[in-house]
């Protein structure tokens, strides 16, 4: 079986128990919108298939509030669609989607690359991309996929938020949940190794100053993958 075609078929996590007297209604949100994130990476929740508040609820044993209110981060992020008509439905990623995504990445990510050096020559600290990495390195020695992918994320968007600039974030945080979907389609055992040798890079040329190395090192990162993840994930994905 392919990596892409057993992240497919992998099945989610157990639901989790019910709670009686716990934490308040956002542990529940978050709990549910990790539960159904967890679904979708896993094909449990196929793409265009319905997310219905009453399942979900049921399954994990809270209110419908906090299942629509993580529907509607969900829909966010570019994982869910809304509709009046037919409430949240996952989804359909497209091979057009994914190339359009490194469009944008290679927009953005360059540019906050250097932009997050430049701040770093002026003596600017931002000590949370070392502590994600540090995950990074964690979750790629244990071989978690679902650990790596979020920690490759998580990477990806703090370095948008050391440029500073709130439009830049705003930008990006609809194609987070995508960005996400796809490292775990297309993880393979030598990618994560391989990713995290090449954060590496870039967090040092980031923290040395070096916005021109920086910005080179993030173009390559992003721009050598786009052709063999659309090879992979073609017949897999629709064209459009």
């Amino acid at each position: 079986m392919t990596a892409v075609a057993g992240a497919l078929a992998e099945a989610p996590d157990a639901a989790p128990a019910p709670r009686r007297g716990g934490p308040g209604a956002a542990s529940h949100v978050d709990r549910a919108e990790a539960f159904i994130r967890a679904g979708i990476h896993s094909g449990a929740y196929p793409q265009g298939g319905r997310l219905r508040e009453r399942e979900l609820s049921e399954t994990l044993g809270i209110s419908r509030i906090p299942v629509r209110e993580a529907l509607l981060r969900l829909a966010q992020e570019g994982l869910v669609v809304t509709s009046p008509r037919r409430g949240a439905t996952v989804r359909r990623l497209t091979l057009r989607d994914v190339n359009e995504l490194f469009d944008l990445r290679l927009s953005l990510e360059v540019f906050a690359a250097g932009r997050a050096a430049e701040r770093s020559a002026q003596g600017y600290e931002h000590p949370a991309l070392q502590r994600i990495m540090d995950e990074a390195e964690d979750a790629t020695r244990r071989n978690s996929p679902a650990d790596i992918a979020a920690a490759n994320t998580a990477f990806h968007a703090e370095i948008i938020t050391m440029t500073g600039n709130r439009l830049l974030q705003a930008s990006l945080q609809p194609s987070l949940g995508l960005m996400h979907w796809l490292f775990r389609l297309t993880s393979t055992d030598v990618g994560p190794r391989l990713h995290c040798e090449e954060h590496k890079r870039i967090c040092t040329a980031v923290y040395a100053g070096k916005a021109q190395l920086a910005e080179a090192l993030s173009y390559a990162h992003i721009d050598i993958r786009r052709e063999p993840t659309l090879e992979a994930l073609e017949g897999v994905l629709p064209a459009r």
